[in-house]
C-alpha cells in the first residue's frame, strides 16, 4: 500500500476577496477498512496560510473535513511561484486513539511508519486575483499561467471587465484567454458612450491586441470610436493601416466634439507620415471644424513646416480659408513669428504672381520678407521661369541678383532660358546667357532642344554660344 488517504479533490481553489481572511473547506477519506488513520497536514508556505485541524485521527472508510485559509486579510492576493500546496501526510493508529501531543511525537520523526499521501496545490481564483494580474504593478510573466485558474469562477460580466483592463494595460497574451473564456468583444461595458475595445488597444500601442480583437468580431460604433484620431494621437500608421484595412466603410473624416478629423490631429501635432497616410487614403484636406479651422491652420500656428507642404500639395482652398476669427493659415504663422512658413503659404504665390506681371516692388518686397526665389509652382515654374517667358527683364534682373538658379528645369524639363527663347524674348535671352545659363542644355526627357542659332547674329550679342 502506497497511501493511507485519498483527497476528494486534486486542487484547492481559494477564493480570494481583497481585506478579507479567506478560506476553503476540503475532505480526506481514509482508506483503511478496519484501522483508522492518523493524518498530519501543512502548507509549503505557512506565513501565507494556515490549516485547521492540522492533525487528526480519521476511522476506517471515514472522510473528515479540514479548512484551508489565509493567515491575515490582504490588500493583494499572495501569489508564489511555484503555488503554495498542502503536503498531506498519514500514519496507521494500531491504538485507535492518540492525544495531540502524540501527534506532534508520531509526525516528527520521519520514517518508514509515515505515508506521503498527497500534495494539494493551492490556487488563488476570483475577479480580484485576476484584476491584480492584469495590473501595471503584475510585471512577472511567471505569474500569469496562474490568469486562467483565477478567471475560472468569473462570470460574464467580470471577464468582459477584465478583457478591458487586459486591452488597456497592454496585456495582449491574455486577450485569447478572456475571450475563450466568455468574455464579449463587443459590449460597452457602463454606457454606449464609453470607448470600444479597439480604442483601448490603440491607445495601448498593441497591435497584436488590436489584431485579436479584429478577428475576434469586435464591432465599431462610429459615434464614439474614432479608431484613427486614436492610432494619430499615439503616432501609429501602422495601426491606422490595419484599421482601414479591417473597416472599409470607416468614415475618413469622422469628428470628435470640436468638429476635428484625424487629419487635423495629424496637423496639429506635425505628423507627416499620418498625413501622407490619410490623404492617401482619401481624408479631406480642405474640412474645417467648428472654429472654421482647416489641418493647415493647425499645422501653421504650431510651425510645422513639412505639415503644411505636405497638405498644401492635396488642398484646394485650405490656403485661403478663413477661420471664424477671420484668419487664414498665413495670418495665423504671421501672428505665431513662424516665418520659416511665409514662402510655402502666401509669399511663394505673391513673387510668382509678380513676376508674371512685372511687379518690381512686390518682388522686392516678398524677397525681403522671405520669399523663396527658387520656390516652384505646381507645374515645376520658378519664378525665373515666368518671369523669362513674360520676357521681363527688370523682374529677371531682380531675381538673378538674389541668386535665382539659372538652369533649373520646370515639370516639362525647360530652363528659363529655353522659356524665354520659345516666347522669342531675345533680351533676356541674352541676359540669361551672359550670367552663365547653359545653352546647351536638353530637356529633362532629353528630347526638346531648342535652336538658338536665331539669336547668333543679334547686333548686342557676339558669338554668345562660343
Amino acid at each position: 500500500m502506497d497511501r493511507l488517504i485519498k483527497p476528494e479533490v486534486q486542487e484547492l481553489n481559494l477564493a480570494f476577496i481583497k481585506g478579507q481572511k479567506c478560506s476553503q473547506t476540503f475532505n480526506l477519506r481514509n482508506l483503511m477498512h478496519t484501522m483508522p488513520v492518523a493524518v498530519s497536514l501543512t502548507s509549503t508556505d505557512p506565513s501565507v496560510f494556515s490549516l485547521h485541524p492540522c492533525l487528526s485521527v480519521i476511522p476506517p472508510l471515514s472522510t473528515a473535513s479540514f479548512s484551508l485559509s489565509l493567515t491575515k486579510p490582504y490588500d493583494q492576493p499572495p501569489l508564489s511561484t511555484p503555488p503554495a500546496a498542502v503536503v498531506v501526510r498519514s500514519s496507521m493508529l494500531p491504538t485507535r486513539k492518540a492525544s495531540h501531543d502524540h501527534l506532534l511525537h508520531l509526525f516528527s520523526k520521519p520514517g518508514p511508519h509515515i505515508f506521503k499521501d498527497a500534495t494539494i496545490p493551492i490556487s488563488l481564483v476570483g475577479l480580484n486575483v485576476a484584476q491584480f494580474l492584469l495590473s501595471p504593478c503584475s510585471n512577472s510573466l511567471e505569474l500569469d499561467f496562474q490568469f486562467s485558474k483565477a478567471i475560472s469562477v468569473c462570470d460574464e460580466q467580470q471577464l468582459t471587465s477584465l478583457l478591458r483592463a487586459a486591452v488597456a494595460n497592454g496585456k495582449s497574451y491574455l486577450i485569447s484567454t478572456l475571450i475563450e473564456a466568455g468574455a464579449e468583444v463587443s459590449c460597452r461595458e457602463r454606457s454606449d458612450d464609453e470607448e470600444s475595445l479597439l480604442c483601448l488597444a490603440i491607445r495601448s500601442e498593441r497591435i497584436e491586441s488590436l489584431q485579436l480583437l479584429i478577428e475576434s468580431g469586435c464591432a465599431v460604433d462610429p459615434r464614439v470610436d474614432l479608431l484613427l484620431h486614436a492610432a494619430v494621437a499615439v503616432k501609429r500608421v501602422d495601426m491606422m493601416e490595419i484599421v482601414c484595412l479591417s473597416y472599409v466603410d470607416l468614415d475618413l473624416n469622422a469628428v470628435d466634439v470640436q468638429g476635428r478629423t484625424a487629419l487635423h490631429i495629424a496637423a496639429l501635432n506635425g505628423h507627416v507620415e499620418a498625413i501622407q497616410f490619410l490623404v492617401s487614403v482619401g481624408a479631406d484636406v480642405d474640412v474645417t471644424d467648428h472654429e472654421g479651422w482647416t489641418p493647415l491652420h493647425f499645422a501653421a500656428e504650431h510651425g510645422h513646416l513639412d505639415a503644411v507642404e505636405r497638405l498644401l500639395g492635396h488642398a484646394v482652398f485650405a490656403k485661403y480659408a478663413v477661420n471664424r476669427d477671420g484668419k487664414t493659415a498665413f495670418g495665423l504663422a504671421v501672428e505665431r513669428g513662424n516665418s520659416h512658413l511665409y514662402d510655402a503659404l502666401q509669399l511663394g504665390d505673391v513673387l510668382q504672381r509678380a513676376a508674371r506681371v512685372d511687379d518690381v516692388h512686390t518682388m522686392k518686397s516678398c524677397l525681403a520678407q522671405g520669399a523663396k526665389v527658387n520656390g516652384v509652382d505646381q507645374n515645376g515654374w520658378s519664378p525665373l521661369h515666368r518671369a523669362a517667358f513674360k520676357g521681363h527683364l527688370e523682374s529677371v534682373r531682380i531675381l538673378v541678383s538674389h541668386g535665382a538658379r539659372l538652369d533649373s528645369v520646370d515639370g516639362s524639363g525647360y530652363t528659363p532660358l529655353l522659356r524665354a527663347v520659345e516666347a522669342g524674348h531675345v533680351e533676356v535671352a541674352m541676359y540669361l546667357l551672359s550670367h552663365g545659363a547653359k545653352a546647351s542644355l536638353k530637356s529633362l526627357g532629353g528630347l526638346a532642344k531648342f535652336d538658338l542659332e536665331g539669336f547668333n547674329n543679334h547686333p548686342s550679342l557676339v558669338n554668345p554660344l562660343h
